[in-house]
């Protein structure tokens, strides 16, 4: 056929235009699910955490099967079950029919509408719409977490549709946090919404303890080899300010064991105290209590008494860090502003704990704790050092240093 002999109006033109890029990402989502494809996984760190003998492992197969895909999107367990017995595998890559209509090229000159495919899996289909149940028998038959045949991975359909028990699930099982979309998101950049807030908490949740440990031993060996720990960032924050941010309790008490100061301010005005208090409501399993003890014990500021109702709305699922918190202060004004910081949810788990504070609005605070306040107030950053030393009773010198009691008086 000649050039001349086939006329495309300018309407026709632009849209043809527009759809250059969308052809070549098709181009490449059919490359990602054919037979000749040796790593379908997002990036590099996804591939490296699967063991060794996947890299063998023949690729997903393209499944177009009407009775699979129905039992899918419908969320079927029955079926599902029936279609997917121990065994077998859910490595399949879905290829479904429908969506927008596109000018696809047929051959040199020649064009036709045909209906946009965009591939997918069934991890993708079950996290998107909520099918818990579905989800977990996918995985339990071997489904790869982290494959993304159309860009994104199973974790990022689970955020952009606000499903956070699947998310959950899928971060049990192994699914990478950190993956990157083609256009460069992770899953967290997703969670835009307020419905999808439980998808980033359970995205910002601390590293496995293992992680910790491993980090924890990494500090140790830097340390010792003469790192500086009050070297600082671009943002003067300083290796405690992370550790903070970080939730990390072994290495802060590293670093406040070799000297580092717990009031350095970053540029943004902000001490490590603000940078774990932060991060509280998101870390509540690595013991956020331990690091605001540990920085009170060792001379931090304060968080001031006006900013408490805010840290209460933001801290109150980790009631131990409310508690040395308010532990640290010889007088507090509660209001029924406190009342209303804490969630109805969460004073009912913790009905004992908040009744003995909410009642400071009526009580002053013991004899027994203002002597407390009264001592710390005199050694000021040296509780650490001093009160190891007295010749006390072992309670004693645990209640100086703010031990949990699990109520306030």
């Amino acid at each position: 056929m000649s050039r001349g002999s086939f006329v495309f109006t300018p309407m026709a033109l632009r849209s043809l235009e527009l759809d250059e890029d969308m052809l070549e990402r098709y181009k490449y989502k059919r490359q990602m699910a054919s037979h000749h494809l040796n790593s379908y996984m997002l990036k590099k760190e996804a591939r490296d955490r699967v063991p060794l003998r996947s890299s063998t492992a023949l690729p997903p197969a393209v499944c177009q099967d009407v009775v699979v895909q129905n039992a899918l999107y419908t969320g079927d367990l029955e079926a599902m079950q029936h279609l997917f017995p121990r065994g077998s595998t859910a490595n399949l890559i879905i290829e479904p029919q429908g969506g927008d209509m596109r000018w696809v090229a047929r051959g040199e000159g020649l064009w036709s509408l045909t209906y946009e495919q965009e591939l997918t899996t069934p991890l993708h289909i079950t996290a998107g719409r909520g099918f818990t149940d579905c989800l977990k028998l996918l995985l339990q038959r071997g489904a790869n977490v982290d494959l993304a045949p159309g860009g994104t991975t199973a974790l990022h359909e689970s955020c952009e549709n606000c499903q956070p028990e699947c998310t959950k699930l899928l971060l049990i099982h192994g699914a990478n946090a950190n993956a990157v979309t083609e256009e460069g998101l992770m899953p967290l950049h997703i969670c835009t919404s307020p419905e999808s807030l439980e998808c980033a908490k359970y995205l910002l949740q601390p590293q496995e303890q293992q992680d910790l440990q491993r980090y924890f031993k990494v500090c140790q060996l830097l340390l010792g080899a003469g790192a500086d720990i009050h070297t600082t960032d671009q943002d003067n924050h300083t290796p405690l300010h992370m550790a903070c941010k970080n939730a990390n309790p072994d290495i802060v008490d590293l670093l406040l064991a070799n000297g580092s100061s717990v009031n350095n301010m970053d540029y943004g005005g902000e001490a490590p105290m603000h940078n774990i208090l932060k991060a509280v409501c998101y870390k509540v399993s690595h013991h956020p209590e331990r690091i605001v003890r540990a920085l009170l014990n060792h001379g931090s500021i304060r968080v001031w008494p006006g900013a408490l109702p805010m840290v209460l709305r933001h801290c109150s699922e980790s009631p131990r860090t409310i508690e040395v918190l308010l532990n640290a202060y010889s007088h507090l004004k509660v209001t029924d502003t406190w009342v209303e910081s804490v969630p109805p949810e969460t004073f009912k788990e913790h009905k004992e704990f908040y009744e003995s504070v909410f009642s400071l609005a009526m009580t002053p605070r013991s004899l027994q704790h203002l002597a407390r306040c009264k001592l710390r107030s005199f050694l000021e950053g040296r509780v650490h050092k001093v009160v190891p030393k007295l010749d006390l009773p072992t309670f004693i010198k645990n209640y100086l240093l703010l031990e949990y009691r699990g109520y306030i008086h």
